[in-house]
């Protein structure tokens, strides 16, 4: 692959993995809640949801919504749904009568919510069908699949920098939390309103 084609893909997947969006706020709010460890497990499931994407581009299966666009759809319909879940989750948090008497989530759980985050979010799915092609060449030595996987590659080396850093950061914060449970049920509705703000532009946004 050409070096300048590269080296403008890692620029542009920067910008990206620096936009925030439904990941980076789940790192956020994990690691406040499960300190620096749950923010870096978050960041890595996130990860795994692009490689997954990643694959998927790659096998061709992302042609599949742009040629059934009702597939995109319930794709759509499932990021809503866990979205408002993850809305649900924080104002729950947020009235209990001690934050510090909430159980934690375990790192496995943590894992596995981050990837369905990232794997239910139609707009990756979009992101692969209109911004990656640009970066692939058919007169490159490489097949464009292997293309694919090597942008893909690069994509998550870049989010994963960029996540695992939010993480820790965020994570910094969880003993001051700890000593004032006030802020982190403040910080829980704040979440809870950001998610359901999130589904409710997912719900009315025209994907096309």
């Amino acid at each position: 692959m050409d070096l300048g084609i590269v080296l403008a893909f890692i620029g542009a997947a920067a910008v990206i993995s620096l936009v925030p969006g439904p990941d980076m706020m789940f790192i956020l709010a994990n690691g406040i809640s499960s300190g620096p460890r749950g923010g870096v497990v978050a960041a890595v499931g996130m990860s795994t949801g692009v490689l997954v994407h990643t694959v998927a581009a790659a096998l061709g299966l992302t042609a599949v919504f742009q040629a059934v666009p009702a597939a995109l759809e319930v794709v759509r319909i499932a990021g809503i749904a866990f979205l408002l879940y993850l809305a649900v989750q924080s104002l729950r948090s947020s009235v209990l009568p001690d934050v510090r008497a909430a159980p934690s989530r375990s790192m496995g759980r943590i894992y596995a919510l981050a990837v369905l985050t990232n794997v239910s979010n139609p707009k990756v799915i979009l992101f692969y069908l209109a911004f990656v092609p640009q970066f692939v060449s058919t007169d490159a030595a490489w097949p464009v699949p292997v293309q694919l996987l090597a942008l893909g590659g690069v994509l998550i080396a870049v989010g994963i920098c960029v996540d695992a850093a939010v993480g820790l950061a965020s994570g910094g914060l969880s003993n001051l939390l700890v000593r004032r449970p006030g802020i982190q049920r403040w910080l829980d509705r704040a979440a809870g309103a950001l998610f359901g703000g999130l589904a409710l532009r997912l719900a009315t946004e025209d994907l096309r």
